[in-house]
């Protein structure tokens, strides 16, 4: 017997064929010229991919009945939630690295692309795993306990690029230019290749998501066993992340309890994961847990508002190229 999922070969090849088709229109349509992206347009962005995900909500409702359809809105809700405060990391990240705003779409849409495949290999791999040895779910519970409690007690200091380890290594292994040539990954100068700082930050994105991945994956396994469904969930959060980014930039830093309720709504589902075999609770309840777990925390957010948020990140690092990169001069030197 393998994995049960109500997702057939028709269901996954036409979920990722419209996956890819919305991506060509953001790309190759919406976004095909490089352009900073205005409130209003994020607005708008991100109500459409709140609506479609809503439909497709709907639409699981009326093929898999209503136990199905929870399972996908708490899933979705989690994984948006868990976005959120992702995208202080993104800020820091657009901050250090100075990324002009114009530039910011390109490199978050290559990045989710990225996210994307991660997500589905991590998904997958899961899915077996928990599949062959059960007691994968613990171990799955006890990590999310111990990372909801982390969260409790981190802080957005904690945020340091310029440590990233990827980074490091990227600078050891790939010739770069320091400044951004247009929306560029790559430029030829003096007859080699270089990577512009694009390219670093696209790098350090990707690697961060793997890190996101490993806390908002076996949390959404709290919630329900079937890939379609948490794979269909994950895919519409992440594809919406780009529009949340530009809509919620000028708030970042002002949801100050938002830690709080993410680290408690992790601990929960830890707890769920633990105590399914035993006492199971019903998605309906788990859902109204999660939702008003972050609603209370972003109410209290918005009640006690932190006045020093905005002074904080402007005292964020900047990059400063290493010394020792190599530029097209030193390409130049060497041919000499």
């Amino acid at each position: 017997m393998g994995i049960e999922s109500v997702g057939t070969l028709h269901l996954w090849v036409g979920f990722i064929l419209f996956v890819i088709l919305m991506l060509a229109l953001d790309l190759g349509v919406f976004h095909r010229k490089a352009h900073r992206v205005s409130t209003r347009e994020a607005a708008v962005w991100s109500l459409v991919w709140i609506s479609l995900a809503l439909i497709f909500n709907a639409g699981v409702y009326a093929y898999f009945g209503s136990e199905k359809a929870l399972e996908f809105l708490t899933a979705y809700l989690i994984e948006k939630a868990l976005s959120v405060d992702n995208l202080f990391v993104f800020f820091v990240l657009f901050t250090f690295f100075a990324v002009p705003a114009q530039l910011q779409h390109r490199v978050l849409f290559w990045g989710i692309l990225g996210a994307l495949i991660m997500r589905g290999v991590f998904i997958f791999a899961g899915a077996a795993m928990i599949y062959k040895f059960h007691w994968v779910l613990y171990v799955f519970g006890v990590f999310l306990i111990i990372t909801g409690i982390k969260l409790l007690f981190s802080s957005d200091e904690e945020a340091h690029p310029e440590r990233n380890p990827v980074l490091r290594l990227f600078h050891r292994l790939v010739r770069s230019v320091p400044d951004y040539r247009e929306a560029h990954f790559f430029v030829r100068e003096g007859g080699k290749w270089f990577a512009t700082p694009l390219l670093m930050v696209l790098v350090v994105v990707e690697a961060t998501d793997i890190v996101f991945a490993v806390d908002s994956i076996p949390a959404v396994f709290a919630i329900s066993r079937d890939p379609f469904i948490i794979f269909t969930s994950n895919i519409f959060a992440i594809l919406g992340l780009r529009a949340l980014y530009f809509l919620l930039a000028g708030l970042i830093g002002q949801f100050r309890f938002l830690k709080i309720g993410l680290g408690l709504v992790l601990a929960f589902v830890g707890a769920k994961m633990l105590l399914a075999d035993w006492y199971p609770v019903p998605i309906a309840v788990s859902l109204g847990i999660i939702a008003g777990l972050l609603t209370l925390s972003v109410v209290a957010s918005a009640l006690f508002p932190d006045k020093e948020a905005a002074e904080r990140l402007t005292r964020l690092p900047t990059y400063v190229p290493p010394t020792s990169s190599a530029s097209p001069k030193d390409a130049a030197q060497d041919e000499k």
